[in-house]
């Protein structure tokens, strides 16, 4: 069994507490410095080129406002502001489901499409230079392999949206 923590600087000096610190701090890092490139480059946030992938990845089916907010970790309020922001630059469209008219399907414009590309190729080349290159080759295949069991699990845990 593990010790209890009974203060502060052991809670600060724990293995764990560092660990998971490090890999925020990592994670915030890297979101920021990738996330400045693609608004910069692009003209679009990280979480507009996320939802892009999601959308994009669905082809002509589109995307339900619900699956959005799921995958991102968002209210559908949120979701929805999102999304109405980015139709507004043009990037995606809204259009009423054939099977239920009360949900909206977002799918990707041209335009969006296009975006997608060239963003995708920005963030693929920081991707590569902070994100891999820092890590042994060796590390790079097993690390990914750990940061998607964790995603996975994390995602599994969270509670469904309604």
């Amino acid at each position: 069994m593990d010790p209890e923590i009974t203060s502060a600087r052991q809670a600060a000096d724990d293995a764990r507490v560092l660990a998971f610190g490090q890999l925020q701090g990592a994670a915030n890092r890297l979101g920021y410095l990738l996330g400045r490139a693609l608004e910069r480059e692009c003209g679009i946030t990280h979480l507009m080129y996320e939802v892009l992938l999601i959308v994009g990845r669905t082809g002509d089916d589109g995307l339900t406002m619900r699956s959005i907010a799921q995958e991102q970790v968002l209210t559908t309020g949120g979701a929805t502001r999102l999304v109405d922001r980015m139709e507004a630059l043009g990037l995606v469209t809204r259009t009423a489901s054939p099977a239920d008219r009360r949900v909206q399907l977002v799918r990707l414009t041209s335009f969006g499409e296009e975006t997608t590309v060239r963003a995708s190729r920005v963030h693929v080349a920081n991707v590569e230079q902070f994100f891999f290159r820092p890590l042994p080759d060796d590390h790079r295949e097993r690390f990914t392999e750990d940061l998607r069991t964790l995603s996975h699990f994390a995602r599994d845990a969270l509670p469904r949206l309604r």
